[in-house]
């Protein structure tokens, strides 16, 4: 008797792991990153390409390259722009001498600074005409840093970054003092600092509102909710960007230590994902949502993924544009 069997059935298809992705929200883009380049944009359908924009937009790769594909031309000066073409200031602003060559050279400039950090700019001036020397509370290097210095004359502003720094500050009067700090910082690490100065100068003045943007503290705070629940966590963002690092710091000093941070889907160190249950994901200011998409796109192809979005804030700030950009 002839045994009949039944016909091969397709292999079936390996199980993937499951995955849970925590998904902070706010993340991504701020007002101040948007609107700087929508003014990118605006000025090419209103100028024509190309357009130069002095130093990265905001810093993001990504965004950078798809404003190039456009006709956006990125230098590091301005003595690379012709007198004949217009030129736009990066959202982290310049110093004075910047504009005042511009105008100096009859140039066509569009200023993208954001609008949070032009308050920081006017607050270190008005302080500086009460007399008072400005210590700023920043990064060395970093270009608000250097575009909030270049407001004021050489020496007018001190610099800190550690609390150890506040310690060894020396300044002529510690009686005339007020402070102002960079936008993207660590909240928590700044407070440190603010405290630290306030200690040593009992009368320093202060912002009337937290110099910090809102961007960055919401979300730092999703971050914070995020990190104690999560086995690993990355960050979309450029490791030039300040409050993109900011964001990984957070996240390793509330409890993840395995915080990460890429610009792609492409950079994500795979082993160091292997056998987690819990993601977290967030991007920085500057990082578009693209990208977090597809960093999804990438794990459900490694994993079965289910998505919570961790709500901590709701943002709706919109920043105009500035009026040379306005249509005629």
């Amino acid at each position: 008797m002839t045994e009949i069997t039944a016909p091969e059935t397709a292999a079936a298809q390996p199980q993937l792991p499951p995955l849970h992705v925590l998904l902070a929200a706010p993340r991504g883009f701020c007002a101040g990153v948007d609107r700087a380049i929508q003014i990118v944009e605006v000025a090419l359908q209103k100028f024509g390409a190309p357009v130069y924009v002095r130093h990265e937009i905001v810093h993001n790769r990504f965004v950078v390259e798809s404003l190039e594909a456009k006709g956006a031309v990125f230098v590091k000066e301005l003595d690379e722009v012709p007198d004949d073409r217009p030129v736009v200031f990066s959202a982290h602003g310049v110093p004075k001498a910047v504009p005042a060559e511009a105008q100096r050279r009859n140039m066509i400039y569009v200023d993208a600074t954001c609008p949070l950090v032009s308050k920081v700019h006017r607050e270190a001036e008005r302080h500086h005409e009460s007399g008072r020397a400005i210590v700023l509370i920043g990064h060395a290097g970093h270009p608000e840093v250097v575009g909030t210095i270049g407001q004021l004359p050489d020496g007018a502003v001190h610099l800190v970054e550690t609390v150890e720094d506040v310690a060894t500050l020396i300044v002529a009067d510690p009686e005339n003092l007020a402070f102002a700090t960079q936008t993207t910082l660590s909240v928590d690490d700044t407070g440190a600092i603010v405290d630290a100065l306030r200690e040593r100068f009992p009368n320093i003045a202060g912002p009337k509102r937290e110099d910090i943007c809102y961007a960055t503290t919401n979300r730092q705070a999703a971050v914070k909710e995020i990190a104690p629940k999560a086995d690993a966590l990355l960050v979309l963002g450029a490791p030039n960007s300040s409050n993109s690092v900011r964001l990984v710091e957070v996240a390793r000093g509330h409890g993840c230590t395995r915080a990460m941070l890429v610009q792609r889907a492409a950079q994500i160190d795979w082993p160091r994902l292997d056998k987690i249950r819990t993601l977290g994901i967030t991007a920085g200011a500057s990082a578009p949502e693209v990208l977090v998409d597809e960093v999804l796109t990438a794990l459900r192809e490694r994993f079965t993924v289910t998505v919570e979005e961790v709500v901590t804030a709701t943002e709706n700030v919109v920043f105009k544009l500035p009026r040379v950009l306005a249509a005629e």
